[in-house]
């Protein structure tokens, strides 16, 4: 396939916010691909390859700005300035070739795997001049290509696609594409096997035997469990039964541990690849897991050696990207990682045991030591004792517990949030019992002594149901002055010039972002809305719901992307879960 007919379609997509008219569109283009599909998928997510293979252009927007500069013989700064007012390299991109197309004639077609393998190469280009050799490689990709393709190479490479089509909507068009109805099987295989350009080929192969076999392999990153939420251990065991699980639930970084032998790879959350930064932790799981193959779920937590007391997450935070001074980090901010699951065991996945017998084969596994633990644990139907383990687990530096269901339905279910799992945080008396995780889609200009960064935020819940980001508050307490000031800076990366199709706003904001900064964010209550779109129309026609007096805890979520954030269905679900309870007050 041409990528210009996949640009074209790239530029059809992000002219509609609908849902069906994306999918439709991705089918047919799907449909059409040859041997290239798997490139064809990548260049949909905006990526090069799936996340956890860590693969980046390694091209900066300043050497991308050199680049325009050579092509075009205009300066550098003329360049750089066009960039900050059009706030993305792909347009200045097609400008500055539509320029060029004037006084030359393209050679070349790109075909889109053609085009992949080129992308590929930057990116891996390495060692002495690499940056001159990604900038030389660049330049001749663009000389072959036209003004429209050029946009959207230059957004691939900068990660800024924008299309807005979630990995959900990815997978159902590939299903419509092949005729494939079962959906929930193609996002299962998805959820055990994080790899879209993978699933497309078993789906165009009509490989349905492999797409159903898809589990749990040693150095493939796994979409992990989530809890869902409730305020009260009454209603805890009122969704659970008489016996449940309480564990401590850590406020560290969820890291996934898989070996294979002496290899051993740490994926976060998002099926990133952290390995790099935690040497400690792997040098201690191959101590503890000698021989053994195996996939791990736990939590990363900084704790002091000397006393055994946590430490507050923002200190384990400072491993996340670090690359220099990693070994004095290593000792001011030793880890534990306290496993609370295992999903594979020498060649046999275990997920679809119940919860009672994967706990028993992670007590039975190895002895703790300094650097690996066992989460701290009560299964119990007494209430009293239940309530003096969740008052014990704040005491000791969690953020609250995690009940766990104990019956013979308690597979591990990857990338589901369900009822086998929920958490309970520390109730903050009037205050929300949790914190959301919502994610930045708007901003608004700072006046008087905000002169200069931002007045607040408009911040925002992912709809999966409708794959779009709903705004749910602005914010604007809870800053110190260096984050205030920092996140013009922090958020320019993600900058729109006008308000993204994924976006649903009656709010008319300053300044617009691509969603992808994910913030914690504290509140008195929820509340009913005319301007907000969260759950519009749910509880009250014409009226979403919204956070009332909402304020920034000072914790920047980074080991979550925007379709990671507090989803509309949950803050739907703590409404429900507020009005119950102050009916019953």
């Amino acid at each position: 396939m041409l990528f210009a007919t996949a640009a074209d379609v790239f530029e059809q997509i992000s002219n509609t916010s609908k849902r069906t008219e994306i999918t439709r569109v991705l089918a047919e283009l799907f449909a059409r691909s040859d041997s290239d599909l798997k490139s064809l998928v990548y260049f949909v997510q905006g990526k090069l390859a799936p996340d956890y293979e860590g693969i980046e252009s390694g091209l900066s927007d300043k050497s991308i700005i050199k680049v325009f500069s050579s092509i075009s013989g205009r300066s550098e700064q003329d360049i750089t300035d066009l960039f900050h007012r059009a706030g993305d390299l792909g347009m200045v991109a097609e400008e500055i070739m539509t320029e060029k197309l004037q006084k030359s004639l393209l050679t070349t077609q790109l075909t889109v795997g053609a085009l992949h393998a080129k992308l590929l190469e930057i990116a891996r280009s390495s060692g002495s001049g690499s940056n001159r050799n990604r900038a030389g490689m660049l330049e001749s990709i663009l000389l072959d290509a036209s003004p429209r393709e050029s946009k959207y190479i230059c957004r691939i490479l900068t990660g800024k696609l924008r299309l807005g089509a979630s990995d959900i909507t990815i997978l159902n068009a590939l299903s419509q594409a092949f005729d494939f109805e079962d959906s929930d099987e193609v996002e299962n295989a998805y959820n055990f096997h994080p790899d879209i350009g993978f699933i497309a080929e078993l789906l165009k192969a009509h490989d349905l035997k492999k797409i159903k076999e898809i589990g749990p392999e040693p150095g493939i990153p796994i979409k992990v469990m989530l809890a869902e939420r409730l305020p009260d251990i009454a209603q805890i065991m009122e969704k659970m039964g008489d016996k449940v699980a309480f564990e401590y639930k850590y406020d560290g970084i969820r890291s996934q541990i898989h070996k294979k032998g002496e290899d051993i790879v740490i994926f976060s959350r998002g099926t990133e690849n952290q390995t790099d930064q935690f040497p400690d932790i792997v040098k201690a799981v191959k101590e503890t897991f000698h021989g053994m193959d195996c996939i791990l779920d736990g939590e990363a937590v900084p704790v002091n050696p000397e006393t055994g007391e946590i430490y507050p997450f923002q200190a384990v935070s400072q491993r996340r990207g670090r690359k220099y001074n990693l070994d004095a980090t290593i000792q001011e901010i030793p880890l534990v990682v306290f496993l609370f699951d295992i999903l594979f065991l020498n060649g046999r996945s275990t997920v679809n045991l119940p919860y009672t017998d994967r706990r028993r084969i992670l007590e039975g596994l190895f002895e703790e030591n300094q650097h690996i633990k066992r989460a701290t644990q009560l299964v119990s139907g007494d209430q009293e004792k239940l309530s003096l383990f969740f008052e014990q687990a704040i005491q000791d530096g969690c953020e609250g517990i995690v009940a766990k269901d104990v019956t013979e339905k308690s597979v591990y279910r990857a990338g589901a949030r369900g009822w086998l799992w929920i958490k309970m945080k520390r109730d903050y008396k009037s205050e929300l019992a949790d914190t959301l995780d919502l994610v930045v889609v708007g901003a608004f200009a700072g006046h008087g002594r905000r002169k200069g960064a931002y007045g607040a935020l408009l911040m925002a819940s992912y709809n999966s149901d409708l794959d779009r980001f709903e705004t749910v508050c602005k914010l604007g307490t809870g800053f110190s002055d260096d984050v205030l000031f920092g996140l013009p800076r922090m958020l320019s990366p993600f900058a729109s010039n006008e308000k993204p199709n994924s976006v649903e706003s009656k709010i008319k904001a300053d300044f617009w972002f691509n969603p992808s900064l994910v913030m914690e964010i504290a509140g008195a209550e929820i509340t009913l809305s005319p301007v907000h779109t969260c759950a519009m129309g749910l509880f009250r026609p014409d009226s979403g719901i919204a956070i009332r007096f909402p304020r920034f805890t000072g914790r920047f979520r980074h080991d979550k992307n925007a379709f990671d954030c507090t989803s509309t269905k949950e803050i739907i679900e703590m409404y429900q879960s507020q009005a119950k309870k102050t009916a019953s007050s």
